[in-house]
């Protein structure tokens, strides 16, 4: 009888680790609070790193990093720049050697402040979009 109660307990223990929830990557934001919120850039890395991301790449291993940067000029044009990088982990930080880069721009002339936030996020969202697919192409 311990056995079979043993073999049991195994197989509980098995099957809830099958189905925990994934591991999630470490995803930092370092962009001017003008333009992007950390809340903002989380769920657009949280929307574009696949399950499938993780089997090549290990959590463990590797972070993402974001950076949006830009503002206003004098003509009232707003000018945004837009970085996503995959970098190494070194435990709970990030080493800054990036493995991948992508950086997109983007200006809109005669634009309100909430309009200028709607293109860094867009622009945001074609960075890490650009990553994601030097990773792991269609």
């Amino acid at each position: 009888m311990p056995t079979v109660r043993l073999l049991a307990a195994l197989l509980t223990a098995s099957a809830s680790a099958a189905f925990a929830a994934p591991a999630s990557y470490l995803t930092l934001d370092h962009s001017s609070d003008l333009l992007m919120d950390n809340a903002t850039a989380q769920a657009l890395w949280k929307d574009n790193l696949p399950a499938k991301l993780s089997k090549l790449y290990p959590v463990s291993k590797w972070g993402f990093l974001s950076e949006v940067e830009g503002g206003f000029s004098d003509a009232k044009v707003c000018i945004v720049t837009a970085r996503a990088m995959m970098l190494p982990r070194s435990g709970k930080a990030l080493l800054f050697k990036p493995y991948k880069t992508a950086s997109t721009f983007g200006i809109q002339a005669a634009a309100s402040e909430e309009q200028c936030r709607a293109l860094a996020k867009a622009k945001l969202g074609e960075a890490i979009a650009a990553v994601r697919f030097a990773l792991l192409p269609i």
